[in-house]
């Protein structure tokens, strides 16, 4: 069967004829040396070009990257090479290597070393730690040097190929070549070593259309490919999959099996001729430099072929080796959430095909590999052969002894015990298939649908652009992963068999009822897995999160891309495995997970029986989540943090249990929020008792002066007079009617100008004692204007009406004393009931109160009035004496006003 690869372009960049490019280990960038002398950097995932060099003014041959030291080493036809910082484009070196033009340069992937080849036939050593000395030569060719390459296999050697018709091997440390390879009717362009462990093998391209692979041990031609119109001018063998890549100046890309040699693929992209070839180990990518531009191509999937069942097995293949580690090998090894796991790897055997997917049964008793258009099943134990077919997609049911295979784009086929059951057709074809509950069947161009496993009945099509499906066990929820989001989806199978049996709401979508959304989130999902009704999953910006009830937990940032594998419940912690193969995990409580999940589930009996063990650190984050679901008063219970504790029980009017907890905490922010909610609720005992606590004295004021309370205006008023808080004082004061101790606090405070005004208006008889004092300031700074201040005593004729004003303060006096021992004789009886006190005040506040509560927002509220009085500035009172018109000084007006 035909090696299906998805293949997909990442990048298309127009720009002059490319001669090489070159892939980062790290970072997503391309690097391509251009025919025009520049280098260019582009950046694959965003598509964009971030850095751009330009080197010389003839044409630029070869460009690498050295990462270890963040360096971009270029050579072309003036024969230099030149060394860059990327980072910074500063130019580290340049000195002339060779004297002629410089086709190939190469980094020493350990050693500080670079290999160069020219059209002078030699190869040439340099030491960047010797100051870029040359330390050998390497001579042999009678041609020009095309290429040079690294052995993968032992990094001191290398091989060459040259348009003299030959393939050279050489040892670093021997001038002379190991041994030569001749074949090729006309000069080899390129050449390249193999990576598959046991296979010794070199591939070289060459003028006469042809690529030939070659044992490098038995130093003969194995095998030849042909197919290309011109020249083949880039050969490599691909590190991660069992592909030969080879381009040619005819414009294509060829890919072929590099087991079985058979052409699997051509592309063609329309950029003219094929330059150069790039790929990089642990990377599915490959470069490819034209005539017009270049393109970055994703070969497969990144994915490792990995598995693990319930019981903590793990295998994965690693090319057409199947290997295995199991988690109880540990033992009792500490483990740390991120830290690579210290696993014993044992190898199981060879597989038939290249694996491109692995998964276990859900009972773990069995393997499956797909790959290549083929799946096999071998028992998990010994690797043994149990059943095997053709198909290019595999996945079981819930039951271990069912599966279905994806045969080709239009049939699926199911079985049972390892034998065919059924085969059928939907609709509008299969381009993939999804385990779980129901069959789900992704078709053409946005439809995802869901069969029954048993009669392959259309339970529900969708439309939607899904991109993979993951049921939970109790098979009744799915979530649906599309490119920008995942929907969280319910099955109601009850209402799906009542459908079917009486053929209701079914139409040629399935049955209308047989779904329910239960969320959208806007996040691009990798992998995901259920545990209970928590979905786990990791996403493109590499985040491990879990989804339960409408909250996203996250449980880690990871710092590369990763693939959940499982949970195991007994060890509490979560799997996952890169595409290296390194095994990682993370703490995650099962007690948690069944505790939020029986709260899904409104079974409350089972979540008490489990919150005695959800650990102490736990139970905060769990009260969050049982907050979120609207259950405030259980939050309530569970929660330890005092914090969250305060918050819960305001939001639920529990004033009491408030009032203790903000008592513990003694804050000025919790007393005042208490106050607020005390004063809604007309409890003012305890109103005033917080607003006492947090020191509001503008608030006392408030709450004083709102439910007519004199006596405690006027111990609020001396409290506040010693506490420093005048603008307080002063009101408190003026309200009571006691105009003498206004005056005081002015004069006291140094606010003798307006104490002036002040006691012109509402005190006359004071006046003159005011106005000394103010003389006696003011000539501090000012002896003329202290000067022209004018005594009523002295200058009576300046004030009109002066005499009416003594006359009426007397006859107020009286009336402020009977006031005055009025709130006297109230605080000599503060021991009234406490309960008769309520009463009292919520009858003053009457319908007030009450208008209050329902319409919050005409509500002033406490704290912000409690703010405005203890900001208010003395400096703004209104009481400028001169504003007053004779008119106005009549008989009948009163000077309080």
């Amino acid at each position: 069967m035909p090696l299906k690869l998805n293949i997909k372009r990442e990048l298309t960049s127009r720009s002059d004829r490319v001669k090489s490019t070159a892939l980062h280990p790290s970072e997503p960038w391309m690097l391509c040396s251009l025919y025009s002398g520049g280098a260019k950097i582009w950046n694959y995932e965003t598509q964009t070009e971030i850095k751009s060099i330009e080197v010389c003014d003839v044409p630029l041959r070869t460009a690498v990257f050295v990462a270890r030291k963040n360096w971009i080493v270029t050579g072309g036809d003036d024969m230099n090479i030149r060394v860059f910082n990327y980072n910074t484009l500063e130019r580290v070196n340049q000195f002339e290597a060779h004297s002629d033009y410089i086709r190939s340069i190469i980094a020493h992937p350990v050693n500080s070393i670079l290999l160069s080849s020219s059209d002078d036939m030699l190869i040439k050593c340099w030491d960047w730690d010797k100051k870029w000395t040359n330390v050998q030569i390497f001579e042999g060719h009678t041609h020009y040097v095309m290429q040079i390459v690294f052995n993968p296999k032992d990094n001191n050697t290398f091989a060459s190929a040259s348009l003299d018709r030959t393939i050279k091997v050489w040892q670093l440390g021997s001038s002379t070549a190991n041994f030569t390879l001749e074949g090729h009717d006309k000069g080899i362009n390129c050449v390249d070593y193999g990576h598959s462990g046991d296979k010794p093998y070199l591939i070289s391209g060459a003028d006469d259309r042809l690529v030939k692979v070659w044992d490098y041990q038995n130093k003969t031609c194995i095998h030849t490919l042909e197919g290309h119109a011109f020249n083949v001018s880039a050969v490599r063998f691909h590190p991660e999959l069992p592909v030969v890549l080879t381009g040619s100046e005819d414009g294509t890309v060829r890919l072929w099996h590099s087991g079985t040699y058979r052409l699997e693929q051509t592309l063609n992209y329309g950029l003219e001729r094929v330059w150069y070839l790039a790929c990089l180990p642990g990377s599915n990518h490959v470069a490819v430099g034209y005539d017009e531009g270049s393109i970055v191509l994703k070969l497969g999937r990144e994915e490792p072929a990995m598995s693990m069942d319930l019981n903590g097995k793990i295998m994965w293949a690693r090319h057409a080796d199947i290997q295995q580690a199991n988690l109880k090998a540990m033992g009792d090894l500490e483990v740390r959430d991120g830290e690579r796991l210290p696993l014993v790897v044992k190898d199981m055997g060879a597989c038939e095909v290249f694996a491109q997917t692995l998964s276990h049964s859900p009972n773990g008793r069995f393997v499956v590999v797909c790959g290549e258009g083929e799946y096999i099943v071998y028992t998990s134990m010994a690797l043994r052969n149990k059943a095997y077919g053709s198909g290019q997609q595999f996945v079981w049911a819930s039951d271990s002894s069912e599966f279905a295979v994806r045969e080709n784009s239009t049939t699926i086929k199911l079985f049972k015990n390892f034998k065919e059951r059924k085969s059928f057709r939907p609709d509008f074809g299969c381009d993939a298939i999804y385990a779980g509950a129901l069959l789900g069947v992704r078709s053409s161009p946005s439809w995802l649908s869901f069969y029954d496993w048993d009669s392959c009945e259309l339970i529900r099509r969708i439309e939607i652009a899904a991109k993979s499906a993951f049921w939970n066990d109790a098979g009744d929820h799915v979530a649906v992963t599309t490119d920008d989001s995942y929907f969280v989806l319910k099955y109601n199978a009850d209402a799906v068999a009542a459908s079917r049996s009486n053929k209701d709401g079914v139409t040629e979508d399935g049955l209308e009822n047989a779904f329910d959304v239960v969320v959208e989130i806007e996040e691009n999902i990798r992998t995901g897995l259920w545990v209970g009704d928590c979905f786990i999953y990791t996403n493109a910006v590499n985040r491990l999160n879990y989804f339960v009830g409408g909250e996203i937990v996250t449980i880690a940032h990871l710092d590369r891309i990763m693939y959940l594998l499982g949970y195991i419940a007994k060890e509490n912690r979560l799997f996952l495995g890169d595409k290296d193969l390194n095994i990682v995990s993370y703490s995650l409580l099962l007690s948690v997970l069944e505790y939020q999940t029986a709260v899904m589930r409104r079974d409350f009996g089972t979540a008490d029986k489990v919150l005695p063990t959800v650990p102490r650190e736990q139970r905060t984050r769990v009260a969050h989540f049982l907050e979120k679901q609207g259950f405030k008063e259980q939050a309530l219970a569970v929660t330890l943090d005092p914090e969250h504790k305060f918050e819960l029980s305001l939001q639920l009017n529990k004033l009491d249990v408030a009032f203790q907890l903000a008592k513990e905490a003694d804050s000025e922010s919790k007393w005042k929020q208490l106050a607020e909610l005390s004063t809604l609720h007309s409890d003012f005992k305890v109103a005033k008792e917080c607003l006492n606590n947090a020191q509001d004295f503008g608030g006392l004021l408030l709450l004083a002066t709102s439910t007519g309370d004199a006596a405690g205006t006027l111990e609020l008023a001396e409290r506040a007079e010693k506490c420093g808080k005048q603008n307080v004082a002063f009101t408190a004061y003026f309200v009571l009617g006691r105009l003498e101790d206004c005056l005081r606090v002015l004069v006291d405070t140094g606010r003798v100008p307006e104490a002036a005004f002040f006691a012109r208006t509402y005190l006359p008889s004071h006046v003159s004692r005011v106005v000394k004092l103010w003389r006696e300031q003011l000539a501090l700074t000012n002896k003329k204007a202290a000067g022209s201040l004018a005594d009523p005593a002295e200058y009576e004729n300046l004030f009109p009406g002066w005499q009416d004003a003594l006359l009426r303060e007397r006859e107020n006096a009286e009336e402020r004393a009977n006031q005055r021992g009025a709130v006297v004789e109230k605080r000599a009886n503060q021991n009234v009931d406490d309960k008769k006190l309520a009463e009292c005040n919520a009858d003053l506040v009457g319908d007030v109160a009450i208008s209050d509560t329902k319409d919050k927002s005409d509500d002033r509220k406490t704290t912000g009035q409690s703010d405005d009085l203890d900001d208010l500035d003395l400096d703004n009172l209104d009481l400028n004496i001169d504003d007053i018109d004779d008119e106005s000084l009549s008989d009948d007006d009163d000077y309080g006003v």
